[in-house]
């Protein structure tokens, strides 16, 4: 369906089910930063099955921005080992459709492109860890100002397969000195979400020319006394796939992600119904 216009509100009191079913309800449509804490969110890729695989070596090859936390059955909408509800055609805020490697439109449903012969191949996302960090005191920009997190393309090589080759996607948070060390062994408790950052300070050290001006998300003030720190991002699939130009490919849109039912620092990504285990979400 067409987009509608932002339904932003606060839904940081709601489960990580509720969200969902309010995202399928065409009741939100913004970013998910901030929203179910405690889960674990997810960027997307759907491709053709012919080609998951060579997609699935080059996120074993790259597994800091591409950790992958699950797989869908061929033709099979739903993600059991992540949520026992998910419908991954209608439970994402926004989506991107890619054809031929060149971005063709964003949508809020995809159901009506949804083939027998698509595979979700689900990666963990650095909004996970920002929940840890909120917790500990460390201030998320982005999240302060109700805005995107800023992402850029870099200069750094990723380890190519088959088709899928290109350059990493980087997310940026600004944080003052004294919280860069606590914020560095934090984030690498989480290695489904991205780990430990890849570097701070100088930006163009990774070919970034201007810090102000992200290729994704919003552009977030970066104060005196503070630097610029990069995690490995979720979304550097959407730059490889121009040059493996497959005839389809469906992602979440930057900052709008899938969250999911799993505890955001659980081991694995078995899903376990809460129903059967005495669990909350």
């Amino acid at each position: 369906m067409p987009l509608p216009q932002n339904t932003e509100m606060d839904l940081s009191h709601l489960s990580s089910s509720e969200i969902r079913q309010r995202i399928r309800n065409g009741q939100h449509d913004a970013n998910t930063a901030g929203l179910a804490p405690g889960k674990l969110q997810c960027n997307l890729a759907m491709l053709p099955q012919e080609f998951a695989l060579d997609f699935l070596r080059f996120c074993q090859r790259n597994p800091k921005p591409c950790p992958v936390v699950g797989v869908s059955e061929t033709g099979d909408p739903m993600l059991p080992t992540l949520g026992r509800d998910i419908d991954i055609r209608t439970d994402v805020p926004r989506y991107r459709v890619f054809r031929d490697g060149t971005l063709a439109e964003e949508l809020t449903d995809i159901t009506e492109l949804w083939t027998d012969e698509l595979v979700t191949i689900a990666l963990g996302c650095s909004f996970t860890f920002e929940n840890a960090f909120l917790r500990e005191g460390i201030p998320v920009r982005h999240i302060e100002t109700g805005r995107n997190v800023p992402m850029y393309r870099t200069n750094i090589d990723l380890v190519p397969a088959g088709p899928f080759n290109g350059q990493m996607v980087v997310s940026m948070r600004p944080l003052a000195e004294q919280f860069i060390e606590d914020a560095t062994a934090i984030s690498a408790r989480f290695p489904q979400a991205h780990g430990a950052p890849i570097a701070f300070g100088d930006p163009a050290a990774i070919g970034i020319s201007d810090v102000h001006a992200p290729d994704y998300g919003d552009p977030v003030e970066i104060k005196e006394g503070e630097v610029p720190v990069f995690w490995a991002c979720g979304v550097t699939p959407q730059n490889v796939i121009q040059t493996a130009r497959p005839p389809i490919c469906i992602t979440h849109a930057p900052g709008h992600m899938l969250i999911t039912d799993v505890a955001e620092d659980a081991e694995t990504t078995i899903y376990k119904d809460p129903t059967q285990h005495g669990e909350n979400q």
